[in-house]
């Protein structure tokens, strides 16, 4: 597995992978809600992180990690990729290469909470909205 920078022309690949990732993982996610950021994740949020992405041997995206500000802002695995390590090496790479210390995750997203407890992030704070002022809070994390 090779951790490399993200091209352009890889975000539509990324979308998908988001997608999927969010379809297995974010559960509690409304349908409305995640329509709602596919547009904006493709033509703002990708744009406004250093995007860095795990591909396989055949040069295929297995997942991707966003960090801007010493904040882990995304980190998604392609289903069929999970818990083979991938996302401990994106983290990894983003706290060693990027400088990341923090990261937001999902109150419902016990798997997400987990895992960054599990590679050393401590939950520092609470809020009861995401950042796009929906009902889904978020804990803040830090290492």
């Amino acid at each position: 597995m090779n951790i490399e920078i993200v091209e352009k022309a890889d975000h539509l690949k990324l979308l998908a992978i988001w997608e999927a990732s969010v379809r297995a993982t974010h559960d509690f996610l409304a349908e409305d809600d995640l329509q709602e950021l596919k547009p904006l994740i493709l033509e703002q949020y990708f744009d406004a992180v250093d995007l860095t992405c795990a591909k396989n041997a055949n040069g295929e995206i297995q997942g991707f990690c966003g960090v801007h500000d010493g904040n882990i802002e995304m980190l998604f695995i392609s289903p069929d990729a999970r818990g083979k390590g991938i996302g401990a090496m994106l983290a990894s790479n983003a706290i060693k290469e990027q400088g990341a210390s923090k990261v937001d995750v999902n109150e419902q997203n016990e798997q997400a909470l987990g895992f960054y407890q599990h590679i050393g992030f401590k939950v520092t704070g609470r809020s009861p909205v995401d950042g796009q002022g929906k009902a889904y809070p978020l804990l803040h994390m830090m290492l």
